[in-house]
């Protein structure tokens, strides 16, 4: 296993290796790790996990996909042509990113409580499963060949021996797509901070997502479905030393002063569907463009109100 992170959090899981506090204890995984393709030699087994934000992702993709490829000494191709690519992201955008590039993409919907507030530390509360994985290959519509097969049952039964649960479904965008709807949320969490009092927003943005994908005839898995799954699945629980006070992504993205936001392509995904099939989506339109000039003017988790919000989301 390598390691690849950027910036200050890639340089400090190479010299202290990363450290993940969980419910049942802190542990320091010393492995290999790298910021970039410099000296990183790719093997014909190797397989490449793409968990940056969405936004991020083509930039990171465009980076690796022309790296070789060795077979022992000699090199044998690049990594788009040979090894496989799983898209461990929000939202249901990095799947075609990937496919500009690399032809065997697989798409992973990811439930992973999983937080990170400063460099080399990744704060996950999922316990004592730590995460569930709905994986299959994009496009849903191809043939999974034998070869595609046993490289998902190989990784399935790697995942699952480090305390995961891999679910391999037919149509694993339905899965992602359900997310998305989930995932709407994030915008308001990370503007608001607390969203206990802006329920009715979230729900209409949800509400107006659901029309869209539905007009659009994009399968969805349905709630009973999802709900029947997530009782299931990773407990979140407290983890000690940590604040009380712990957000998604997004959140994390305005927490941490990172400048940008995914998202455009969370709400603003619903936008452009929307777009495409001539239905408005305003809550989801005008969410998207709060949460992008939060993060680009620093703004911070509370720093807007949940009454501010209903006006402008309601005028």
């Amino acid at each position: 296993m390598l390691l690849i992170a950027r910036g200050d959090h890639g340089r400090a899981v190479i010299e202290n290796g990363l450290t993940l506090r969980c419910p049942d204890g802190t542990f320091t995984v010393d492995a290999p790790a790298a910021t970039g393709p410099d000296g990183v030699r790719l093997r014909v087994d190797d397989v490449l996990v793409l968990a940056t934000k969405t936004h991020q992702a083509e930039a990171a993709i465009n980076q690796w996909a022309d790296v070789g490829v060795f077979d022992g000494e000699r090199q044998v191709g690049r990594a788009a042509d040979l090894l496989p690519i799983f898209t461990a992201l929000n939202g249901v955008a990095s799947e075609d990113i990937a496919l500009r590039y690399f032809d065997r993409v697989f798409a992973v919907c990811v439930w992973f409580p999983a937080v990170m507030l400063k460099p080399g530390e990744v704060i996950v509360r999922g316990a004592p499963l730590r995460g569930v994985f709905h994986i299959g290959r994009y496009p849903t519509d191809h043939a999974v060949s034998e070869s595609d097969a046993a490289l998902l049952g190989a990784l399935q039964a790697d995942w699952e021996a480090a305390g995961c649960r891999v679910e391999l479904p037919e149509n694993v965008m339905a899965w992602k797509y359900r997310k998305l709807i989930g995932n709407l949320g994030n915008a308001f969490q990370a503007l608001l901070g607390d969203t206990s009092g802006a329920d009715d927003l979230v729900d209409a943005a949800r509400t107006e997502a659901r029309e869209i994908l539905a007009g659009a005839g994009i399968d969805v898995i349905p709630d009973e479905v999802e709900r029947a799954a997530r009782e299931d699945s990773a407990k979140v629980l407290p983890v000690p030393g940590t604040p009380e006070q712990l957000g998604g992504s997004s959140w994390q993205s305005l927490i941490r002063g990172s400048g940008n936001i995914e998202t455009d392509y969370l709400n603003g995904e619903i936008a452009l569907i929307g777009r495409r099939i001539g239905h408005p989506a305003p809550v989801n339109s005008r969410i998207t463009a709060l949460a992008r000039h939060a993060a680009r003017d620093g703004l911070r988790p509370g720093d807007l109100t949940a009454d501010r919000l209903r006006a402008v989301l309601t005028r």
